[in-house]
């Protein structure tokens, strides 16, 4: 998610998914060839996870995450791969020579360079807060503000990035002053890797032209692809990105936003008109594709028809929660009750989303989350896995990872779409070449 979206900071699930980059198991680092890597799931303790006073509280706990190798001789950093933001950011170990394991020890490298306030750089105006000059250093400063009232700032810098066996990259990014704590297991994150489309994105740096990626509902079957690749065995339906004519102060013209035309519950489309689809005058009410955010935001209107359909259509063998008090993650308020120990029924309707050429259609253990700790007398609690965007608030339409399982997604910036193809992950693999 961009660093301006507001969004709650309470922990979702305890699972962090690994996308090692470093160790490709099937990839040719010669020119035009793409790399193709494993994507690996691990589970952490929940209460042990990382509270960083940034975005990352709101998700980091079910993160995709990839590690790098940073700076000269080379750190190992895992990092957030975040298509939702821009500017990637490291923290950096105080003074630059710590040794925390989640820091990036900025002084043990020699090809790091902090970036003068005259650079092209530093004049960057992609990003929601403009970099600023520091008079005493000259040497330019970022700061990334969330809509949770916590923020990040540090200094905009230069390192070399390592990624497969590739050439090594020169990209700016943001050495940040911010710490936290590290998970158990060796599951530390350092920082984001920013995948939008702004300037200052890995993917604009790296001039990666497409990339696509498969999260299984399984520990070890995903993949992660950076360029081109013909896959004959995926016929991709795509979308063409959203642009608008003119530019509108609430519509993030970096980020990967689609056309939402219709939703269909249990095959039925809802009677929700087009206008509260689209964008408003102001650029309000975008639709975006982010691997940053774990489920998925509705706008207030278009939310409020999903919870009542999908209410309908299972009332009869889902007992609703009915507790007004109650919401999951302070947007999450279409709950049901389950008996302890059993799974929802497997009967549950199926949601769609609509695009201009594709669809993503969300069905079985993607629609319902069991809400650790919750109980109702012998019942637990299990809550639609889409939210209310209003209730966050959230201004746009956000489709988060959760329900890009088992759907390769490409982002072909070439072309101006996405395109989107259900899979089982762990098939794709294979057939790829990836024996996990």
């Amino acid at each position: 998610m961009r660093a301006t979206t507001a969004m709650p900071t309470a922990p979702l699930l305890a699972c962090v998914l690994l996308l090692l980059l470093a160790v490709p198991r099937q990839a040719e680092a010669a020119a035009g060839r793409p790399l193709l890597f494993a994507l690996r799931a691990r589970q952490v303790p929940a209460g042990a996870l990382p509270r960083p006073p940034s975005k990352l509280r709101f998700h980091h706990n079910v993160s995709l995450t990839v590690s790098l190798a940073v700076g000269t001789p080379p750190q190992n950093v895992t990092m957030v791969l975040d298509t939702g933001s821009e500017l990637s950011w490291l923290l950096c170990a105080p003074g630059g020579g710590g040794r925390g394991a989640s820091s990036f020890r900025s002084r043990a490298s020699a090809t790091f360079a902090s970036v003068p306030c005259g650079s092209s750089q530093c004049r960057s105006r992609d990003l929601p807060s403009p970099p600023a000059c520091d008079g005493a250093t000259r040497q330019c400063r970022v700061s990334l503000s969330y809509a949770d009232g916590s923020s990040s700032d540090g200094a905009l810098a230069t390192e070399v990035f390592l990624v497969g066996q590739g050439p090594p990259l020169r990209a700016a990014f943001g050495c940040m002053s911010t710490a936290f704590d590290s998970s158990p297991d060796g599951v530390a994150t350092a920082g984001l890797l920013g995948m939008n489309r702004g300037a200052l994105s890995f993917v604009s740096q790296a001039s990666t032209r497409r990339f696509s990626y498969c999260i299984s509902d399984r520990d070890n079957a995903g993949v992660l692809l950076l360029g081109h690749s013909d896959l004959p065995f995926l016929p991709l339906n795509y979308t063409p990105l959203y642009q608008p004519a003119l530019p509108l102060p609430y519509f993030d013209r970096v980020a990967y936003s689609v056309q939402l035309l219709a939703i269909h519950v249990g095959g039925k489309p809802l009677p929700i008109p087009a206008s509260v689809l689209a964008p408003d005058h102001t650029g309000a009410g975008q639709t975006m594709v982010d691997s940053g955010t774990q489920f998925t935001f509705l706008l207030g209107d278009a939310y409020s028809a999903v919870k009542a359909e999908f209410t309908k259509q299972t009332k009869a063998f889902l007992p609703a929660l009915n507790d007004p008090n109650f919401a999951f993650q302070e947007a999450f308020d279409t709950c049901f009750r389950v008996p302890q120990g059993r799974s929802p029924p497997a009967k549950l309707p199926a949601v769609t989303l609509l695009f201009n050429g594709a669809e993503m259609v969300v069905a079985g253990d993607r629609l319902l989350y069991k809400v650790p700790g919750e109980r109702r007398g012998g019942d637990g609690v299990w809550c639609l896995t889409f939210g209310n965007a209003d209730m966050v608030p959230i201004t746009a339409y956000v489709i988060g990872h959760h329900h890009q399982m088992n759907v390769w997604v490409e982002y072909d910036l070439e072309r101006g779409r996405v395109g989107l193809a259900p899979v089982r992950c762990d098939v794709a693999s294979e057939r790829l070449g990836l024996m996990l």
